[in-house]
């Protein structure tokens, strides 16, 4: 029985190209073992069916931005560590080549208030991240907040103009009615407690909120838990 090599070394024999062109190759999710794409090129073989797919290429991967409904209670660490192929939201599954490393060094950008759900941001590219990073300031960020209590008469028309509480000027906030229980709220750069303590100011309470917007990207209708890739077509 022959001994087991590396995926890359077997490519290298085969195509007679350089390390790196078959680590790329194999990174780029081109390369089957016996039929399965195997994206690793550390991975053991012996004797199986090395095969490259039609239209591969040794190129470095492009940077890719995701999108998460983090779940309630769920701190960043543990949503980014459930983010796999498994719960990769499957109505953003058609015509996408979703690999391995698409996985690996994704920073938080923007990321959610404390203890709230929602959308959650994670990007490989340092040119969305400079970009969010200079314009938080000024970007929209929408709320769907649940809450208890009678909102005082007038109360979400003075958060336009802004408010103050406990000799504090809070942020300007555009807020709505969802349905009896939840408020639309659409502030920028909310820092922590602000939403709590807008909704203190009308005589509500806060129970829970989740982001659904940031800028001009949407979370959409992506189930609590899985995530989806950032369309090209996606601005913040």
């Amino acid at each position: 029985m022959s001994e087991p090599i590396r995926l890359s070394k077997r490519l290298i024999e085969q195509l007679g190209c350089s390390r790196r062109e078959a680590e790329l190759y194999i990174e780029g999710g081109w390369v089957t073992v016996d039929g399965e794409v195997v994206e690793q090129p550390q991975f053991k073989i012996v004797d199986q069916r090395v095969e490259l797919l039609p239209g591969a290429r040794a190129e470095t991967l492009e940077p890719v931005t995701l999108l998460l409904n983090q779940q309630a209670g769920q701190n960043v660490t543990i949503a980014q560590a459930g983010m796999s192929m498994a719960t990769l939201s499957e109505a953003h599954r058609e015509g996408l080549r979703p690999l391995h490393g698409h996985f690996t060094r994704q920073d938080c950008i923007a990321p959610l208030l404390p203890g709230a759900s929602g959308l959650q941001v994670f990007t490989q590219d340092w040119r969305v991240s400079r970009k969010v990073d200079a314009d938080l300031r000024r970007l929209e960020q929408e709320y769907i907040v649940q809450v208890s209590g009678e909102a005082k008469p007038g109360a979400l028309e003075r958060l336009t103009r802004g408010v103050e509480r406990k000799g504090v000027e809070l942020p300007k906030a555009k807020a709505s009615w969802q349905n009896e229980q939840h408020l639309r709220m659409v502030l920028k750069n909310p820092q922590r407690g602000q939403i709590e303590a807008l909704c203190e100011t009308a005589g509500l309470k806060v129970l829970g909120m989740r982001r659904i917007r940031l800028g001009g990207v949407s979370m959409g209708k992506l189930p609590a838990g899985q995530w989806r890739y950032v369309a090209a077509t996606e601005r913040f």
